[in-house]
């Protein structure tokens, strides 16, 4: 039976995927690869490029719109859900790419949903990829949660009073989509006495990777898209 799968493939380092991830990758017939603006190059399809065969895989690059417009993203879900679900009864195994975990604020969130309400006979299998928040860890050297300490993770988008009240409340708070924030999360971190127990790191796993620890290297930084910070207790 063909079947959809999910392939989580961490936060942009070819070495992080699973043995499994790159299994799948190189026995699927069709990979569909998600890009945000068209022209763009797919993070996702970058880091797996060496696994994938163009010459024997069709590779599709199907744009997800970076909006909170529902009219606009719903079509594109929906567009993307058909190309997959006319794809599988062709008997083709489809392998949905997405940088991160698939079941993380990832894309294939509202994908499975489609899937499970208008295609229930389609096979689904995910394939759990090692987040930005893990590999971040890993290379600021930063301790996420140890014995009785409570961590949360929440988009820096859900506000100034949400990121307070989680400081308030959790030893680790893990702010992701930091860049539309930015400015106001450093703030805070001045207001709070945190300027020494924050890090922030951008692009994690690729060329590109950039790790802070010092407000002033902070403040003087214009963040990307695909950045985050990790704040623990002063």
């Amino acid at each position: 039976m063909a079947t959809v799968y999910a392939v989580g493939v961490g936060p942009g380092d070819p070495e992080l995927l699973t043995r499994k991830a790159e299994r799948i990758l190189r026995q699927a017939d069709v990979i569909l690869a998600p890009v945000s603006v068209p022209g763009d190059a797919s993070v996702a399809h970058e880091t797996v490029r060496e696994f994938v065969d163009e010459t024997r895989q069709e590779l599709i690059i199907h744009q997800f719109p970076m909006t909170s417009d529902k009219s606009r993203l719903i079509p594109a879900w929906q567009e993307a859900a058909a190309l997959i679900a006319d794809r599988v009864a062709s008997g083709k195994d489809v392998a949905f790419i997405t940088i991160g975990d698939p079941l993380l604020y990832s894309t294939f969130i509202y994908l499975l949903r489609i899937f499970r309400e208008n295609y229930p006979q389609i096979a689904i299998e995910i394939i759990p990829g090692i987040s930005s928040i893990n590999t971040a860890a890993a290379v600021a050297e930063v301790p996420l949660a140890e014995a009785e300490e409570k961590m949360v993770v929440i988009p820096a988008t859900a506000g100034i009073e949400s990121i307070t009240k989680a400081l308030e409340a959790y030893e680790t708070v893990v702010l992701l989509k930091v860049k539309p924030m930015y400015a106001d999360i450093l703030e805070l971190l001045r207001q709070t006495g945190r300027t020494k127990s924050a890090c922030f790191v951008e692009r994690v796993g690729s060329a590109r990777q950039k790790v802070l620890t010092d407000i002033s290297d902070m403040a003087a930084h214009t963040p990307d898209y695909l950045s985050l910070m990790i704040i623990r207790q002063a």
